[in-house]
């Protein structure tokens, strides 16, 4: 069957459903402020952001290696996306449980279950994602794709935004566990709204490619890095900028050990980090056909440098502020461009592997959150902002290199 205008539509109509509740649901569980917060309140140190980061943004990535090659031979991947989604949605059930009855367990015991229930959720989100991005790369015509990248962006903004005023005045209206506990199962009720966008998909265009075990995926991506020569540069800025996304839930830590911050500071830091993702969101939305992915790409680059030079230089409580706004820029523009340059560098046929491929090279946002937590524990917090500068640096030369043209 063909993908006609009309199926486009729907299709877009469905994917947007998602989004919009999604967004709503997305600042209940939000991985960058509250999550590390609860970690820490639930007696978590260093090492302990480090495992958390590592699960929930570099080692779901590398997690692809293992889903790709199945998913890769499935013609079809409705059904993987909501299996997926619906093992992300029990696990905030099970966390929302957990945090309401944490009293009666250790300390330890309940720091060890959320890393539990947070790797279910953050490798369902693994598994659902190559679908997520397969089906939509055939599903939606690509005249329609830009557009599409930036109103979700932009509809996910405002939609956090309208939830990360309830997220802060739950934060504040009970005390440790509860008001966790409140705020999961409201991202519980939502992320299942959510999914009920993906049982509106029509998918009517086959893709993939036979791959017949991990090994098999391998040789593959050996086989596509030679053919394809941006491919290695784009694995590049994803082992780099990447570790942008890992950045803040440090900062948390940071800032609840230089200035003891508490919930209510939480929830400012996450309304700063949606009022950044809103309005870049909104500036990529109106500029969508006008702007190159290139120029997105060394303008994210350009603010990631500039997060840890505000935090080894002397300043007052309020400058967190600036570094979850400008944080939330970054993530906004990361967002947006990743899938967009994944979509121009693959095809059809191809297009899950590749998926499979830029999760499998998230080398460093899987190592990086680990050390990193060694390298606070040992020498400080600013030897942390040193190494991540040095990193993040190197991103520069990828994106030249990528040479993205849409």
């Amino acid at each position: 069957m063909k993908l006609t205008p009309g199926i486009s539509r729907r299709n877009f109509k469905a994917f947007m459903w998602h989004s919009i509740f999604f967004a709503l649901a997305k600042n209940f569980m939000d991985v960058d402020t509250v999550i590390p917060a609860m970690l820490v309140e639930s007696g978590g140190q260093a090492m302990h952001i480090g495992i958390l980061a590592t699960i929930m943004l570099g080692g779901s990535g590398f997690a692809q290696i293992f889903f790709a090659p199945f998913l890769s031979n499935r013609p079809f991947k409705k059904r993987p996306i909501l299996i997926g989604i619906n093992i992300r949605i029990l696990s905030l059930f099970g966390l929302g449980l957990l945090m309401l009855y944490s009293a009666k367990l250790q300390s330890n015991q309940t720091m060890w279950l959320i890393m539990l229930l947070l790797a279910m959720f953050s490798f369902g989100g693994s598994y659902a994602s190559i679908s997520y991005t397969d089906i939509l790369g055939k599903s939606i015509l690509e005249d329609a794709r830009k557009s599409f990248f930036s109103i979700r962006q932009l509809i996910m903004g405002i939609g956090a935004f309208v939830s990360v005023i309830l997220v802060a005045r739950l934060l504040t209206w009970k005390a440790y566990p509860i008001n966790y506990s409140y705020m999961l199962f409201a991202g519980f009720l939502g992320l299942w709204i959510a999914s009920l966008g993906f049982w509106r998909l029509k998918e009517v265009l086959p893709s993939g490619m036979s791959i017949k075990n991990t090994r098999h995926f391998l040789r593959v991506i050996r086989q596509e890095l030679k053919a394809n020569h941006r491919l290695k540069y784009f694995l590049g800025y994803v082992n780099t900028l990447g570790l942008s996304l890992a950045f803040l839930p440090f900062v948390i830590l940071y800032a609840k050990t230089q200035f003891q911050t508490d919930a209510g500071d939480t929830g400012s830091f996450l309304i700063y980090k949606v009022l950044g993702m809103v309005t870049t969101s909104f500036i990529i939305f109106l500029l969508a056909k006008k702007v190159k992915y290139r120029y997105l790409l060394y303008f994210s680059s350009s603010l990631a440098v500039i997060l840890p030079i505000i935090l080894m230089s002397p300043f007052e409580r309020y400058a967190l502020d600036l570094v979850f706004l400008i944080g939330g820029v970054v993530i906004a523009i990361y967002n947006i461009s990743m899938n967009g340059v994944l979509l121009e560098l693959s095809g059809t046929r191809n297009r899950t592997v590749y998926a499979g491929i830029a999760g499998a090279g998230n080398i460093l946002p899987v190592l990086f959150p680990l050390f990193s937590g060694w390298v606070i524990h040992q020498f400080g917090f600013n030897a942390f902002f040193v190494l991540y500068l040095s990193i993040i640096l190197t991103s520069f030369y990828f994106i030249y290199r990528l040479d993205c043209r849409k």
